[in-house]
This record gives structure tokens, sequence and C-alpha cells, in this order.
């Protein structure tokens, strides 16, 4: 009797199968990145403007980076003679993986990519062909072709080609494992020229990664490399390779139990259950384990660790800890290479890329990752040699570092000229909102300003402290109470520690308890709240203790809401902060579109707000919007336009309108009006030809906060919009309230509004 199937396994593959099917076949598309929506863009895009555009390449050839996708276009090339562990399954059956890899490069790096499958498994026609690709491609990622073939067609596309030609397989792994290695030596107090390194499996990336441990410094002489049949050793002829022969050490053959003896690091591109328990008891004190083999690595980490409670262990796979995974390098090489027209990958590229991944390990973990592996301890030690490939930072770090090696060694034909404006482009590609923000983190500087934060024991909140100290010239204030504190802050990685770091407000106990309830009743006292209710809420809540200490000037602005209602919040803030005379004047959203900044109000306060509540709602977008580095063009927004109709959104708009028109502005306004008609100046140029609005607008001002916050939330969840907000209008920046779905970059961003003095937006 034969037992039943795996039905988790089974429902595994199925989902897998799904993925790539539904709903669409396959995993990647081509979309027109010009216009094409009338005879004038055609005339443009083919015939005859396209010819304009042949003639100027064919002047200067550089010139296709300026007038084609070819500068940001990569080839994934595979015959499929040795793909993944499936083996020689041919090229067709490789494409899902190759369309896989091209995706990669587009999620991790913003690189377009076309995977082709070739029907040739001679390698010297194999590398003609690809060759031939060049006037096509910025460069060209080989990938899944089998050893010693890959050697060859490697080599002939580098000697004949102008652009990169890096195997992944081979080099991607190895710079993977270089960067892991690097760290491992940290955490074990080893150096390279000392190690005594063993390998098992002979093919491409095991060759690759032992070229690239000899070029970080461990000797030849010390390498010893296993394959099929046994020692790589002089005199062997069986199953040789000039690559493995490179590798053979002096005297006869001899096992891999032998071998292992003493040695300090264990690095397997081989197969299943290679590396033996009692192989590893024999190794040298807190052994490097590398068991890449995939799916099956050579030994299981926990077998390993029964016999070597120290060792450090990296395997192929994600359900461990420390996974080689290619995709922590090339989509980051490639990015660097391509930005500075490198004409190949060279030695000093791959190193800087090793060093940049190695060095992003042993930094604080991003809150992007940390959100990606929720409950994964990610702190730089014996389980956390490498980043993971969702931390946003690899872009910045590594491409930035590649590109720097390309151009110090003569092969960019475009070489940086400012490396840090190079990376800050880079982060601006991933961290959305870094452009938009960057007057205001330039503004914040400026000053040395103290934030209280409420909710101080979240860990967005602590991750953003983290990066307020790294990023920032302002304070943070945390309330919350030591111990959790402490204790997260060495969960979550992060190096800061309250005393040190940042103030800490125990709400348990803090010397200053009678003063900040006394504070408050003084408010309070003619509010209802006696005495005792005041050193309740002081005892318990967070947010009336921060709004209290900056009433105080304890604090120069405070940031709460990261649980509970808006609502709830806004209370105790203008409770205290609203005493001297303060108003709420709105709460308005930056909603961050691919097509560029668009901000909403109000979108949380002012339920139906009347027509002074309207006009001081858009004054304040007015200010707020220029603290972004733009010009307010703001559409007060209802379901009348222009006059069509009666209704009371309409009335309030019209009534609005008259008070804004009392006093002059600098600052352009319409309305009222439809959305598209804010959006779309030529549908608004039929319906109003005098309109005083030119150009679409760029911030919306609802009539009530149902269709404000609607608007908001389909943009964040259809449009693919990010939030820089809520921004609470009219407590001269002492207090911002965010809602609960806030990130921890969106909470830094909200500190650097915080942080910003008051005199640099009016």
């Amino acid at each position: 009797m034969t037992d039943a199937p795996d039905e988790h396994q089974a429902g595994l593959r199925q989902a897998a199968l799904d993925y790539h099917r539904l709903p669409r076949p396959g995993k990647l598309e081509i979309r027109a990145t010009k216009p094409l929506a009338n005879g004038r863009d055609l005339a443009r895009a083919y015939s005859p403007g396209v010819a304009e555009a042949c003639i100027e390449i064919g002047k200067d050839p550089d010139t296709a980076r300026d007038y084609t996708a070819r500068g940001n276009l990569v080839a994934v090339v595979s015959n499929g003679t040795a793909v993944l562990g499936l083996g020689n399954i041919g090229a067709l059956a490789s494409k899902p993986v190759m369309e896989g890899k091209a995706v990669l490069f587009k999620k991790f790096a913003d690189i377009d990519c076309f995977d082709i499958e070739l029907n040739e498994s001679d390698p010297e026609k194999l590398a003609d062909i690809v060759c031939a690709l060049e006037p096509t491609f910025g460069a060209i990622n080989l990938e899944d072709i089998k050893a010693p073939d890959c050697f060859t067609v490697e080599r002939l596309c580098r000697e004949r080609m102008n652009i990169p030609v890096f195997h992944d397989d081979q080099h991607g792994t190895a710079i993977v494992v270089g960067a892991a290695a690097t760290n491992a030596l940290r955490v074990v107090g080893k150096d390279w020229a000392d190690l005594k390194v063993v390998s098992t499996g002979g093919g491409a990336a095991g060759i690759a990664c032992l070229d690239m441990l000899v070029k970080l410094g461990v000797r030849r002489e010390n390498i010893h490399l296993y394959d099929l049949e046994g020692l790589v050793h002089e005199g062997r002829e069986a199953g040789m390779t000039p690559q493995k022969a490179a590798y053979a050490q002096p005297g006869g053959s001899g096992t891999l139990a032998e071998g292992i003896e003493g040695a300090d690091l264990f690095l397997g591109l081989s197969g299943p259950g290679v590396l033996t328990q009692d192989m590893v008891a024999r190794m040298a004190e807190r052994p490097i384990i590398f068991a890449l083999a995939n799916p099956h690595p050579e030994i299981m980490p926990d077998l390993a660790r029964a016999v070597a409670p120290g060792a450090i262990i990296a395997t192929g796979r994600s359900d461990f800890p420390n996974q080689v995974n290619n995709v922590l390098c090339y989509p980051f090489i490639f990015r660097g290479a391509l930005d500075v027209g490198a004409t190949t990958i060279n030695d000093e590229m791959k190193i800087a890329c090793i060093e940049g991944i190695a060095a992003l390990a042993r930094a604080t973990t991003s809150a992007e990752a940390a959100a990606a592996y929720h409950g994964e301890q990610m702190t730089f030690g014996p389980d956390y040699l490498i980043p993971k490939p969702f931390d946003p930072r690899l872009m910045g770090v590594v491409a930035s570092a590649v590109a720097e090696a390309a151009t110090r060694t003569g092969v960019a034909l475009r070489p940086l000229t400012d490396s840090a404006a190079y990376k800050q482009q880079l982060d601006q590609s991933v961290f959305r909102s870094s452009l938009l923000m960057r007057p205001v983190f330039d503004a914040a500087r400026s000053s040395v300003r103290r934030i209280a934060f409420a909710e101080g024991e979240d860990e967005r909140v602590l991750r953003t402290a983290q990066a307020m100290m790294e990023e920032t010239t302002d304070t943070p204030i945390l309330i919350g109470r030591p111990d959790v504190v402490e204790s997260r802050c060495e969960r979550f990685g992060l190096t800061i520690r309250p005393g040190r770091d940042f103030e800490l407000v125990n709400p348990e106990n803090d010397p200053r308890y009678r003063d900040y309830w006394g504070t408050y009743h003084e408010i309070m006292a003619r509010r209802g709240v006696s005495p005792d209710q005041a050193r309740a809420i002081m005892r318990t809540n967070t947010t009336a203790i921060a709004a209290v200490m900056v009433q105080r000037d304890e604090a120069d602005s405070m940031l709460c809401g990261t649980f509970g209602q808006y609502l709830w919040h806004l209370k105790y803030v203008t409770q205290v902060l609203g005493s001297n005379g303060r108003q709420t004047a709105g709460a308005l959203s930056l909603m961050i579109l691919e097509d560029g900044p668009l901000f909403v109000a109000d979108t949380q306060i002012n339920t139906e707000p009347t027509p002074e509540q309207i006009a001081e709602t858009v004054k304040g977008c007015a200010r707020h919007v220029r603290r972004f580095g733009l010009e307010p063009k703001i559409a007060l927004c209802s379901h009348s336009q222009f006059g069509n109709l009666d209704s009371g959104s309409g009335r309030r708009m019209r009534a609005a309108l008259e008070i804004l028109d009392a006093e002059p502005r600098d600052f352009t306004y319409e309305g009222e009006m439809h959305v598209d008609a804010a959006l779309d100046p030529e549908l608004r140029e039929r319906i109003l030809p005098q309109s005083r609005m030119t150009g679409a607008a760029n911030c919306l001002v609802f009539a009530n906060t149902d269709a404000a916050s609607g608007v908001r939330n389909i943009l964040k969840m259809k449009g693919d919009g990010l939030e820089v907000g809520p921004i609470l209008m009219g407590m001269s920046n002492r207090a911002h309230i965010v809602t609960p779905s806030i990130t921890a970059r969106g909470l830094l961003n909200m500190a650097a509004i915080a942080g910003t003095p008051v005199t640099h937006y009016g």
C-alpha cells in the first residue's frame, strides 16, 4: 500500500502553477512608455518622426541610450542545459525561470529585460548568437548553461562584446557567497589567509566561488575541492577541466571524510547529504558551513548544529537563516554597470558589490525589510550574515559601489562625477517619497527640534527614532515603559538606547508627573476635569502626555496616532494645544502617484465644513504645498460644477470662494468643480474658458470628509498611491496625527515635517 500524496506539497504545486497561468499566462508584458493617442503621436513614434532618431544614432552610436531603451535593457539568455536542480530540460522548459529573472530585474532595480531561450547546445555557436544581439541590449545575463560550456560562452562573449556579459550562476553566486563569508569571518574572528576551505562540486558556481575566495585572500593551496570523482589532485584525469585543475592538490586522492579534518569553511554546491554529522564534528572550532545545494542542502542546519552548536550556517533556502540568494547581487550590479555605461563587469566591481552587501548586513535593519520578513530576527550575527532581498537600501548601497568601481577602473563610458548625488538618485527611485520630501528634510536640518512620539513602544516609532538619529538633526522623545522600549530595541536589532540616544518619558513613573497633571488640570479645570481625572489621564493617556510636553515647551512638536481613531487623538491635542487660540484647519494628505504628487484635503477633521472652514483649509493647503517646493494649484471640488447645481456642497464651495476672493491671494485656486475638470485642463477649458487656473490642479479640497477620505483611500489602494500625512493644519506644526496604516518610512517623513521650523513655511 502506498502513502497518500502529500496534500500540502500538492497545494503548493498547484498554487505555483496558478501563479504562472492566471489571470493571464506568464509573468511579463510589454508596455508603451510614450503616448499613442492620436495621429501626431503616431507620426512621432513611427514614420516619419522615427527617422530622426535613426539618423542621430547613425551619426553617433552612443546616442542610442538617449533615443531608445537600450541603455536600460538586459537580455537573460539560456539554452536550458542546467536549469535550477532540474538539469538539461531544454530551452523551452527554461522559459519560466528566465521570465522570473526578468521580473526580478524590474522589481528590484527597475531594469527592463527580455528573456531569450535558444535551442543551441554548441557553446561556440551559442556565443555567436549572443554576440549578434549586442545592438539590442545594454548588457547580457547568461543563465543556466551547463559547465564547462558556460565558461566558453562567457569568455567568447566578453572578448567580442563591448557591453557587460555576466554569467549569474557563476559570479552572482560567488558575490553573495563572498559577502556572507566576509561577515562570517567577522563573527568567528578569523582571517582569509588562515582559512582551510573544503568545497564539494566542481561546477560553474563552485569554481567561481573558489576564484572569488582567492581574490578575497584565501590561499589557493588551502583549498581542497571534491567532486564525484573525489579529491581534485595533481595527476588525476577523470572528470577534470582546466578550471578544476587550478585547484589540484599535490599528492594522491583522498576522501571528503579525510580532507574535512580541521576545515574552517565548508562550501557545498553539490547535492543533499554530502556532509555528515561526523564530518562536521571533525571541522575546526566554530566552523563556517555553506550548504548551498537546492532544495536539499548538503546537511540540514539542525543536524550540523547538533554536533557543532557554534557553527555559522548558510543555505540556499528561504526557510533558514542566511539564504544565499543571487537576487542580492545581480539586479544591482547591472544597475550600476548600465548607469555608467560600463563595457564590462570586472573583478573590482564584483568586490565592490561584496563589500556593499556585507556592510549593509552590519548596519541597522531597514523598516521595510523588517515588515517584509515580520517576526524574523534580523540583527547582525551568526543568523544574519547578509541582508534580505527586500531591503530597499540594496539599490543605493550596492549599485553606487559598483558604479564607483567601474569609474575608478576606467571601464565606464559615462563615469560618475558626483557619487553622493548618484546614490541619492538611486534611493529616490526606491523610496518614492524621497524626491518630494527633500525640501522638507533640508529645511528640518537647519535647526534641532525635539519631537515627542506618543506611542514610543511601537516598532515603527522605534525604527523612526533610529532613522532620525541617522538622517536628521532632530531629537526624538519617546513615551513608553523603559523595560519594554529597551527589550524591543534589542529584539529589532536597533542600536539606539534610551538615555543615550533619545529621551524616554515613563508614563508609569516620571519625576515630572505632578507637573504634568497639574498643567493638564489647569487647562481643563473649567471643562469638567477634576484633579483625580487629570492624574488618571496623565498615567494612561500618552497622547495627552505628549501634548502637555509641547505645551510646556519640553518638546517642539508631537506625533501620535499609530493606533486608535483619529478624532480621539485630536480631542486631546486640541484640548491642550488649542488653549492658546490655535484652531485646526483640516488634515492634508500628500498622495505620491506614478504621474506626480496630488494633495487631498480635508481627509479627517471637518465632517461638513462651513465656508469659513473650507477657506481656512484652502489657505492651509497653500502653505503646506509650498513646503514641498511646489506652487499650489487648488481645486475646490463639489458635485456642482461652476454653479450648475444648487447642492449643499456647491453652495458652501461658492461661499468659500467668495471669502477667498475678498482678499488678494498669492496662490492659484478655482472652483467649484468636478475632480475630472480639476485634473484635465482641456475639459475645464471647454466648460469654463475663462478659468483662472492653468494646467492640472495639484491639490483637491472637498466639501466633506467622506469624499476626501474616499478619494485618498482609492488612490492608496487602487492608484498605488503612497501617502505622506495626514498633515494637521492650523496647529503651527506643533502636532500631527497619523493613521494606524502608516509605515516607519511614513513616520520618518512626518517627523521631518514636524521637525521643520514654522518660519520655513509661514
